[in-house]
């Protein structure tokens, strides 16, 4: 086990960002991160000393708080942060950092901010060997976005107890994460990933305009396949094509792509030589 301590950097307009002990409490029990879950974040991958997708990171971060009605975070604070983090950590193969915004102590009017840096887990296995997977509906159809905006489909948000939900049921159905599908028959993303379908020579993902949150890494791997001579696309995808699908992955930050090889009970092929040319250009080792 490493013996890596984490790295925590508190963010006002006030005092900037400033070190602290990442191990002492920071943050009161009448905040509303804490008491509501009102708050963002963005969860961001280092690899060598390099931030994956740091700008559309800190984008997606002022999107997410536009969305909550939180004032838009100041990136020139947060950038400092991720990289004083990142020089401030031990070196290690993977780290991540988490970028943090809450509406701050009820009442107050004033944001709490921070960013967290510690070693990634080993997602090894994962990456080489694949993941089970199942499919569940969210219980909102699939323009939720246009429809009800309030519903905040499509923020990364502090309310994550849907989520951590949704995994306990993959648990319980012998998966290791969850396909989240609409009401109306739609495939949308998972908990913390994004979905991609490959179908010949030509990758898939969900459009965004569903009520999904727009992927950072999913982004990087269109670039990746385009860069390949691949074709890409935003699509709305029937259930059904997961099934007849010729390889399906799980992406997200941190895991990075993750290939599926079981769904809903059904084993599947995956293509280990591809997803592992994937994997080595999200982490910064281009072939």
């Amino acid at each position: 086990m490493s013996s890596s301590r984490p790295v925590l950097f508190l963010v006002s307009a006030d005092s900037g960002c400033v070190r602290v002990d990442a191990e002492a409490p920071h943050v009161s029990v009448m905040d509303l991160g804490v008491t509501r879950g009102d708050g963002i974040f963005e969860t961001i991958s280092v690899c060598g000393g390099r931030a994956q997708a740091l700008e559309p990171h800190l984008d997606r971060f002022v999107r997410s708080a536009r969305l909550l009605d939180l004032p838009d975070p100041d990136l020139d604070l947060y950038r400092q942060a991720v990289f004083a983090a990142i020089d401030a950590h031990d070196d290690v193969a993977e780290l991540y950092i988490k970028t943090v915004m809450t509406r701050g102590v009820e009442g107050a009017g004033v944001p709490t901010g921070w960013v967290y840096a510690a070693e990634a887990a080993d997602f090894a296995g994962a990456r080489t060997e694949g993941i089970r997977v199942v499919t569940l509906d969210r219980g909102l159809r699939h323009d939720v976005a246009q429809t009800s905006p309030w519903l905040l489909q499509g923020a990364k948000t502090l309310s994550y107890a849907v989520n951590r939900a949704a995994l306990r049921e993959a648990e319980r159905r012998d998966a290791d994460d969850v396909i989240f599908t609409s009401s109306d028959g739609f495939v949308l993303e998972g908990p913390t990933s994004n979905v991609i379908l490959r179908r010949g020579d030509t990758l898939v993902t969900p459009r965004t305009d569903q009520g999904i949150l727009p992927g950072t890494t999913q982004a990087s791997v269109f670039e990746f396949a385009q860069a390949k001579g691949m074709k890409t696309e935003y699509a709305v995808v029937p259930i059904a094509e997961l099934s007849s699908a010729d390889a399906l992955w799980l992406v997200s930050s941190v895991r990075q792509a993750v290939p599926i090889n079981r769904l809903d009970g059904v084993e599947r092929s995956i293509d280990v030589e591809f997803t592992a040319r994937m994997t080595a250009y999200l982490l910064g080792r281009r072939d």
